[in-house]
């Protein structure tokens, strides 16, 4: 937790710079709910107004029905409308680099080369305002957290190459159809997506004595096998040796990119190039696995997917998120044996950690220290804002804490744990964006509900942070309870 020794000198520097805006107020009682509150904080990006008001008409176990069956809930007209009109997310992955990627001779004028750059921005730019519009107003929001929580493990970067066209196929058809459902439908869909592809550079490994080995494609590339099995399915303990890895990288021979000659008829960005995999069968943790060609590769992926080990490391992520960083190890067990009996449902594994004791143990309410990206949507859900957000402003945000959208350089994705996000300047910087938050009143120039805020964020403020928040000018408070360190948990 957060040293309220730290908190107070921050908030009474912001008192001093401001404290001109206003006399006192009366102060405003929030809606108390512990429980709708809790669960409101661990399956969506936090409360926004109305939400406290639906759990206590529904129920809490009703909004986790609700969330576990996402499709029951309908997104709301305004924001299908924002998305409609993010047509190149609608693209193929062959499209967009069709359309958007710079061409040589463009490079050769400075006039074409910079329409060009500008241009080549504009299919991450939307893959952006997509991602933030629907983490804030999507009433899916356990699916909205899964997408975040399986972009991470899965994790590519923007900051690579060609990466940067596919992110939004790439989120759109390989991580969020699959985020509520099978693991090995994911863990499918992502092998053979051209983002992750080119970022972890199967696209480029060939058997060294195939047909097909020549020029940039003369060798077995380990990257995507090593990854495979470190962070995507075994972990790092999971028992595998550096014969496996190996073993892995042949299986996956020749998954690759299509050529532009191939594009036509590969519209997906996937390619399987028989002349450059290598047909021998292999051994991969004890098991041999005696398929060709690209069925090899889906051996692989069952043999890896069903892996109690695989299990183990799922289930150990997923109650490291939902419940604490160090996470108790008899849930992880109980966890691991949902996975197994279900054939890796992440739905049913949710559904019995949403259940479990060490969920709503009192002990862990209120300890997960918000990373960046959580914060910040927190904060601007909890205002209340109806799509009027500046999303660029967002991203600034993002990067201004160290956790810029789509660009995590390293396969493993951002963290999600309190040792690695707080530290003094970050929490500076937290309350300056409140703020900043606060400040911005969107297109619509309307300032910060202040007893609608208080009300939507019920219970989770304590009674020191609402005494410091109640002798403060009252448009100064917003900022304080969004500052405060108990708006930096969840």
């Amino acid at each position: 937790m957060i040293n309220r020794g730290l908190w107070r000198p921050l908030l009474i520097s912001l008192l001093c710079v401001i404290s001109f805006l206003g006399p006192l107020a009366v102060p405003v009682q929030a809606v108390t709910d512990s429980r709708a509150i809790y669960v409101l904080n661990r399956l969506s990006f936090g409360p926004r107004p109305g939400d406290l008001e639906h759990i206590q008409a529904v129920g809490v176990e009703g909004y986790i029905k609700e969330q576990l069956s996402p499709k029951s809930l309908q997104p709301p007209s305004n924001l299908k409308r924002k998305l409609q009109q993010l047509k190149i997310l609608k693209l193929t992955p062959i499209q967009v680099i069709q359309r958007f990627e710079p061409q040589r001779q463009q490079q050769q004028r400075p006039a074409a080369q910079k329409a060009a750059r500008q241009k080549a921005r504009r299919p991450l730019k939307q893959a952006e305002q997509a991602r933030i519009i629907q983490a804030i107003a999507s009433p899916r929001q356990l699916e909205e957290v899964m997408v975040n929580f399986w972009f991470n493990h899965f994790n590519v970067s923007a900051e690579k190459g060609r990466v940067k066209f596919w992110i939004g196929d790439y989120e759109r058809n390989a991580i969020r159809p699959y985020a509520l459902g099978s693991f090995r439908d994911l863990l499918g869909a992502t092998a053979k997506h051209p983002a992750m592809l080119f970022y972890l550079d199967n696209w480029r490994n060939t058997a060294p004595n195939s047909p097909g080995a020549r020029g940039r494609f003369q060798g077995l590339n380990e990257n995507y096998a090593r990854e495979l099995l470190e962070l995507h399915t075994l972990g790092v303990n999971g028992g595998y040796t550096q014969a496996d890895i190996i073993a892995t990288a042949e299986l996956l021979t020749g998954w690759s990119i299509p050529a532009p000659r191939q594009m036509a008829q590969h519209p997906t960005g996937f390619y399987f190039n028989a002349k450059r995999h290598d047909p021998r069968p292999k051994t991969v943790l004890g098991t041999k696995i005696t398929g060709q060609g690209i069925v090899a590769g889906e051996q692989l992926l069952d043999l890896l997917a069903s892996h109690p080990a695989t299990a183990r490391q799922i289930s150990y992520e997923l109650a490291q998120y939902f419940v604490a960083d160090q996470p108790p190890e008899a849930l992880v067990k109980r966890l691991t044996q949902r996975y197994l009996k279900t054939d890796g449902d992440i739905r049913a594994v949710l559904d019995t950690l949403f259940h479990s004791p060490e969920f709503w143990d009192d002990k862990y309410k209120g300890r997960k220290y918000k990373t960046p990206y959580e914060y910040v949507l927190s904060a601007t859900r909890a205002q209340g804002r109806d799509l009027d957000f500046n999303t660029q402003q967002m991203l600034g945000m993002f990067a201004q804490l160290g956790m810029p959208l789509y660009r995590c350089r390293t396969p493993d994705g951002y963290p999600n744990t309190q040792t690695e996000w707080l530290n003094p300047e970050a929490v500076t910087r937290r309350v300056s964006l409140a703020m900043t938050l606060t400040r911005n009143r969107g297109s619509q120039n309307r300032p910060t509900d202040l007893p609608q805020l208080v009300n939507t964020l019920g219970d989770q403020i304590s009674s020191p942070t609402q005494t410091v928040v109640d002798a403060s000018p009252e448009r100064l408070r917003a900022a304080l309870l969004l500052g405060s360190p108990d708006f930096m948990y969840r």
